[in-house]
């Protein structure tokens, strides 16, 4: 746009020497003072525009004063009046709307010295023009804005994209790190006891009880392989036996004496809630075997209220150690209860012992 004003400007100045026909011309002085203000409107606009209010406002009414004084030297040119034009698009770019308003208002002045109703006529027309190009020249200012609001607009949006899909990523990678490490880990630690029972037995002779042993660790093993290319894989497979039947098997493989109770009338939950409330006892399990040196445990299964689902693992062993570690297993179950509204808490336990409790709503 400013470049098309440059333009209009230059052809404008070229047109002076025409005048007009009802009206005598100085043709020096009006090229000169066109020259000047074709100068100012080219170079002069440039160096005002974003350099404040006040400095445009003298810009504005200095080529206002050129502006009038060329529409006399050059007898009502219309040349001279494409120049006051100019400088109303001009203003509208540098002042706010009111006041370019005032500018396209007072241009039309310029035809006070002709005769009563030339002057009328020319003056409406000249005021019709400015009041278009006012207007014309407002609309280009606001589709521009809107496009750079809108450019920057996009640039936030692909910011938030980029973000959303890094947390997404994150979250993946976070939700893939806690079933390798709820799966996998609990499989691997039922294995790395079965063979080191494997080992204390082996030179007994006892083959019937070394084979089963074996036999455990092979399943615990298979298990394992299938929780990895699960977890890799990024598949949410439902589980395929129910919650209560599922922490029925993981206290037989506990290895220490553990007994599941359920409260409550069993219910039907969401996929996820039973995955977490399954991963929980399996984590709680996994450090009674690991950490506890506990001679018997127990999985409680709580479905006494309509809205929660509270799942405790209670063990008999040493209880709290005195600076307890920041191990993955219990951040990861706290961010896997988080991701649906629950809590996990650990306290000492009734006499001894530990007592993990999980709370989810479902």
């Amino acid at each position: 746009m400013r470049r098309a004003l440059g333009i209009l400007t230059v052809v404008a100045w070229a047109t002076l020497p025409l005048g007009s026909a009802a009206y005598a011309q100085r043709l020096l002085p009006t090229l000169l003072v066109g020259l000047v203000f074709a100068v100012l409107a080219v170079v002069g606009f440039r160096f005002v525009e974003g350099r404040g209010r006040a400095l445009a406002l003298g810009y504005t009414a200095v080529q206002l004063g050129l502006g009038f004084e060329l529409f006399s030297l050059s007898g009502a040119a219309v040349g001279s009046v494409l120049l006051l034009v100019v400088l109303v698009a001009q203003s509208a770019l540098l002042l706010p709307l009111p006041v370019a308003a005032v500018v396209a208002a007072v241009i039309p002045l310029v035809h006070l010295g002709m005769e009563w109703g030339a002057g009328l006529r020319e003056g409406l027309g000249t005021l019709a023009v400015t009041t278009f190009t006012l207007v014309v020249t407002e609309l280009l200012v606001r589709e521009q804005r809107a496009r750079a609001e809108l450019a920057e607009a996009n640039e936030r949006l692909r910011g938030y994209a980029a973000q959303a899909e890094q947390l997404a990523t994150t979250q993946e990678r976070n939700r893939v790190a806690r079933d390798i490490h709820d799966g996998l880990g609990h499989h691997l630690t039922v294995v790395q006891m079965l063979l080191q029972a494997a080992r204390a037995v082996i030179r007994t002779a006892d083959v019937e009880r070394l084979d089963g042993m074996l036999a455990k660790a092979q399943d615990q093993s298979r298990e394992a392989l299938a929780e990895v290319r699960r977890s890799v894989s990024a598949l949410r497979e439902p589980r395929p036996a129910p919650l209560v039947d599922a922490l029925r098997a993981l206290t037989r493989e506990a290895g220490v004496p553990t007994g599941l109770e359920v409260r409550g009338e069993a219910r039907v939950m969401r996929a996820e809630v039973e995955e977490s409330l399954f991963r929980a006892a399996q984590e709680g399990l996994t450090n009674v075997r690991k950490h506890a040196e506990a001679s018997a445990a127990s999985v409680v299964l709580d479905f006494g209220r309509d809205d929660l689902v509270r799942l405790e693992v209670r063990d008999d062993g040493r209880g709290l150690p005195e600076h307890p570690g920041t191990g993955f297993g219990l951040l990861g179950l706290r961010e896997r209860l988080a991701d649906l509204g629950g809590r996990v808490s650990v306290d000492p336990g009734p006499g001894s012992g530990v007592a993990l409790t999980v709370e989810v709503p479902g």
